[in-house]
């Protein structure tokens, strides 16, 4: 390829939609894959940037294994959207580098889609030391290559591609029936050679019969029928005629995903039938939709599932210490999808988040520490259970969770009081008759559900008297501060829940954020505030009575927030 002399044209722009972080952060050296839509943006435009995962050797970026990076990517990535480029990031040498860069494009992309881009591509370098992009643009077909001269970042990026286009869905179901051997030591694939006339000018006396060989299996086969559903997006312009984009998008997005399914499924056919399922997200940060099939026998938890994960959020240039890429992150679609999504994403229409109403704590010159993030206020008789004296602990436990689930941590439903005693009984902590008792339970219980339902660690720390518990106060701040959940306060036989402290440390003086679950009432804001079910307690009030219990062991339980994605 030649370089174009410069001449009257003025010299391309590359136009980033995507956040300079998503760039510019990258770890150095590594190779990032530009994702557009020349079809229907302008050119030379990036919508989202891909990093490169998969490498053939020791050269890291420079050697990417370019057959695994186009089978992860074309699962992901939605029709509509293509490879319109590579950026190195860290490169010390913008001659070679940017070609190279731009060469690797190509081939993934004719590897995406079978053949070579009739669109422009770029080719660019992150300056490793000053932090600049320098990029070299192909013209359409390749055969001329001019080195721009413009980075422009988009204000407002995702106004452009709303402007632009739209997402097409198109949801499939398929029952694909199988024989397969019932015996393993059967299972080889039969090598089937086929002989047939590829020229037209040998006579039809002369030419050789095409031949079929065929051989059956010495053991009986079974027919196993697998559910597939089929779940693509494609972005598209709003004038796009339907039958063309039914044939130029639709259709093929749906043959990509089938073809991944397949090969996923056939892997263990005979050991067992993955559940696979597509989602679609648009993580923070990220513009476009993409989509991901994790296969749901385990569920979330699942190693391989969350080694998936993992994946994806490098791969995307998304944090690795919080769940952004799980199901109940996934878009919704319609009204019935949102209804059902919602009932195990919230769970009820109870009160969330009532701390941010009340007052201050009165604590002159302290520094607060609050939980981060949202929760639902669970308490006596919700539910139409009653459970008054004995269910407290149960609903700090249930607004812990909600935690856990409204952070995305989990897509589980808040467990009832009955399905927290199945767990403590199926771990061997209760015998059987648990079950549907009223039984008091604790802190420790508490750990144990959350270890099982969620994966969870706790930390517990023992106070031996309620006088006491101001002097964990520092220690109650900075779990605040690092962790950000609920605490569940266990003494005697009461149970609290805690949002927050506000703590001077130079004084002494505290105030503890308490959410009371033995509340009774109805879900009124103004009531629960105005009555002190949700306030500030300080360990002795201003009149001299105290709200621990000075004669009571008690048991904070701190949740720790999951490193995981």
């Amino acid at each position: 390829m030649e370089t174009a002399a410069a001449g009257s044209r003025r010299p391309p722009a590359l136009r980033l939609l995507c956040p300079k972080k998503s760039v510019l952060s990258s770890p150095f050296p590594s190779l990032l894959w530009l994702v557009g839509s020349p079809r229907f943006l302008q050119p030379v435009t990036v919508a989202a940037a891909l990093r490169c995962l998969r490498f053939l050797s020791d050269d890291g970026p420079f050697s990417p294994d370019l057959p695994h990076e186009a089978d992860e990517i074309r699962g992901l990535l939605v029709r509509g959207f293509d490879i319109v480029g590579g950026l190195f990031v860290g490169s010390a040498n913008f001659e070679s580098d940017a070609g190279r860069a731009l060469e690797l494009a190509g081939e993934l992309r004719e590897r995406l889609f079978g053949e070579r881009a009739s669109h422009g591509m770029v080719g660019g370098c992150v300056d490793a030391s000053t932090g600049d992009i320098r990029f070299l643009v192909s013209e359409s077909g390749g055969s001329e290559v001019v080195e721009g001269q413009e980075v422009l970042w988009g204000d407002e990026p995702g106004r452009s591609l709303l402007e632009k286009g739209c997402l097409l869905r198109c949801e499939l179901q398929l029952q694909l029936p199988l024989y397969l051997p019932s015996d393993e030591t059967m299972s080889d694939a039969i090598q089937i050679t086929v002989l047939s006339n590829q020229s037209l000018n040998i006579s039809k006396a002369g030419s050789p019969a095409p031949m079929l060989k065929y051989f059956p299996a010495p053991a009986p086969a079974s027919l196993r029928v697998i559910d597939l559903k089929l779940d693509i997006l494609c972005y598209s312009s709003m004038d796009l005629p339907v039958a063309v984009a039914v044939s130029e998008l639709v259709i093929p997005g749906l043959a990509d995903q089938l073809s991944i399914m397949k090969k996923a499924i056939v892997s263990e056919l005979l050991t067992q039938q993955p559940k696979l399922c597509p989602y679609h997200f648009i993580p923070p940060g990220l513009l476009i939709p993409l989509t991901a099939i994790y296969d749901t026998r385990y569920g979330e938890i699942e190693e391989k599932q969350s080694e998936l994960r993992r994946n994806l959020h490098f791969r995307l240039g998304l944090p690795l210490d919080r769940p952004l890429l799980r199901t109940s992150n996934a878009l919704t679609f319609g009204a019935m999808e949102r209804r059902d999504r919602s009932s195990s994403k919230s769970g009820s229409s109870l009160l969330r988040d009532v701390h941010k109403e009340i007052p201050s704590s009165g604590v002159s010159g302290g520094i607060m520490s609050l939980i981060e993030g949202s929760y639902e206020y669970y308490h006596y008789l919700h539910d139409g259970i009653d459970d008054n004296g004995w269910g407290c602990a149960y609903r700090s436990l249930q607004t812990i969770m909600s935690w856990y689930r409204l952070q995305q941590y989990s897509s589980i439903n808040v467990p009832s009081h009955r399905e927290i005693q199945q767990v403590l009984v199926e771990i061997g902590d209760k015998d059987p008759s648990f079950i549907g008792s009223r039984e008091w339970i604790g802190a420790i219980e508490l750990s144990f559900v959350l270890d099982k339902l969620l994966g969870a660690s706790c930390k517990i720390i023992n106070v031996r008297s309620g006088d006491e518990l101001p002097e964990k106060c520092r220690e109650l701040a900075i779990h605040f501060e690092t962790q950000g959940t609920p605490v569940m306060i266990g003494g005697g036989v009461l149970a609290y829940t805690l949002l927050g402290v506000d703590y001077n440390e130079a004084s002494g003086d505290c105030a503890f954020l308490i959410l009371d679950p033995h509340y009774t009432g109805s879900d009124d804001l103004k009531k629960i505030v105005n009555g002190g079910w949700c306030a500030w307690k300080k360990s002795v009030d201003s009149k001299g009575r105290s709200f621990f219990l000075k004669d009571k062991f008690y048991n904070l339980l701190l949740p720790q927030r999951p490193n995981m994605v």
